[in-house]
């Protein structure tokens, strides 16, 4: 009964991100398809590979503390510490304000070097500079993880709407005064923008809640070294999320590389008329997440173990008849969203979605090692595929062109999550060493 009960919770927690996602998703499709048709799939092409780039960096280089902040958050306020808690979101916050600036500067020292190689158009080009400024959109994980804790699924399902809102408004007008590549660029920008400032407008929410009578700034020092781990487990958590975006978001690089912006176009295409399986995949880390790092705080090892089975079952379930969709619909649904210039798609659709049904049911799972303090094994598998795997991507696009791509995603999530499915086995039948009880204990700083 308990497994049940935490399953339903993870399954509300997903019914919030969805309704948000839901809506979202509808703004995408619409935007989406007037894009693809009126700038063609060159032009799409470059747009998919300035934004591609600037996201491959702000991943790369930015910091992500939503691990960090909801395990040991999650800790805190269960020792009902909102000192601790304020000094670790202080703490994550300040990180990810340094990388992010530090990615911004990267984004634009490269730009004419990286441009030309991915068949970039002097339009691209100039617009390449300002449009950098989109790293800011990936530094938000820290009001992010605050609002996990603090039960705020709504307004996390809610975020979810705002980069498609900020991009329908703006396609719409940049359509009605029939523009182009550049005013599609800008409001892509605006959107990254916006969605970076809303995620912590919204995290202050959950700060009124958790961190009650702590001020925003205040003392942050001292948490790396105070006996509980705190920096090796950011640091493996955020090594392992990178290294996991690493290889999706270099794929589209990769294949402007090689194949240029027409086939980066179609790549970016296939890969977002398959987002109804990807973005389930980070709504169901999201909502269990939370949820399992609450019930290894209370020592419930065999409701986290059935929460877990039972999610990843779930979704494989949910997941495997909208693949089979795919399949059946591959080859008239490029062109039907894109037009004319998308042609074909069947395979190059079909392998992509089995790619994203696999991280589906990989989501959970991932999220449970997590929460067992094992980030360490999701970043084996993540490096046993996407780093090892690699270089597998050029040798097939080389040899089956576009579709190598897709068969690389495939073979990439089938055997990570095999590999998490075998790690979580063994690792969630050993129950934790009870943790240290000066997790609550406030700790010494120069503050």
């Amino acid at each position: 009964m308990q497994a049940e009960s935490a399953l339903k919770r993870v399954l509300a927690n997903l019914a919030h991100l969805l309704g948000g996602k839901a809506a979202a998703g509808l703004m995408s499709l619409v935007y989406l398809v007037i894009v693809a048709r009126t700038l063609g799939v060159h032009d799409y092409g470059e747009l998919v590979l300035v934004n591609g780039y600037v996201v491959f960096l702000g991943s790369l280089i930015a910091f992500s503390g939503f691990h960090g902040v909801v395990r040991y958050g999650a800790l805190a306020v269960e020792a009902g510490d909102p000192e601790r808690l304020a000094r670790i979101v202080r703490f994550m916050a300040l990180i990810e304000g340094m990388l992010g600036i530090l990615a911004l500067v990267v984004a634009l020292v490269a730009v004419p070097f990286v441009g030309p190689r991915l068949g970039w158009s002097a339009e691209a080009m100039r617009m390449a500079v300002p449009y950098s400024l989109a790293v800011f959109a990936n530094v938000r994980a820290t009001p992010q993880g605050l609002l996990q804790i603090a039960g705020r699924f709504d307004l996390v399902g809610l975020h979810q709407a705002v980069s498609p809102s900020v991009r329908l408004i703006g396609t719409l007008i940049v359509w009605a005064c029939g523009g182009g590549l550049d005013g599609f660029l800008l409001v892509w920008l605006l959107s990254s923008i916006a969605e970076g400032g809303a995620m912590w407008a919204l995290g202050l929410v959950a700060w009124r809640k958790l961190a009650v009578g702590q001020r925003l700034r205040g003392p942050w020092r001292g948490l790396l070294r105070d006996g509980e781990g705190f920096g090796r487990f950011i640091l493996v958590t955020n090594f392992d999320l990178t290294l996991r975006e690493l290889a999706p978001n270099l794929a589209p690089l990769t294949i402007g590389w090689m194949l240029g912006p027409v086939a980066a176009g179609l790549f970016s295409l296939a890969q977002r008329a398959t987002t109804l399986l990807q973005q389930p995949a980070i709504l169901l880390s999201q909502a269990s997440y939370a949820v399992l790092a609450d019930l290894v705080a209370k020592r419930r090892f065999d409701q986290l173990r059935r929460t877990v089975w039972r999610s990843a079952t779930l979704a494989g379930a949910l997941g495997t008849p909208i693949v089979l969709a795919f399949w059946f619909a591959g080859d008239r649904l490029l062109p039907m969203l894109g037009g004319h210039t998308f042609q074909g798609g069947v395979a190059i659709v079909t392998l992509i979605a089995g790619a994203r049904l696999a991280a589906l049911i990989a989501s959970p799972i991932t999220s449970g090692l997590t929460a067992l303090g094992k980030p360490q094994r999701s970043m084996t598998a993540t490096l046993a595929t996407n780093l090892a795997l690699y270089p597998l991507l050029p040798l097939l696009i080389w040899w089956l062109g576009l579709h190598g791509a897709g068969l690389h995603a495939l073979v990439q999530n089938v055997i990570a999550t095999g590999m998490l499915i075998l790690f979580f086995y063994k690792d969630a039948r050993d129950p934790l060493p009870e943790p240290a009880t000066p997790v609550a204990r406030p700790i010494e700083t120069i503050a």
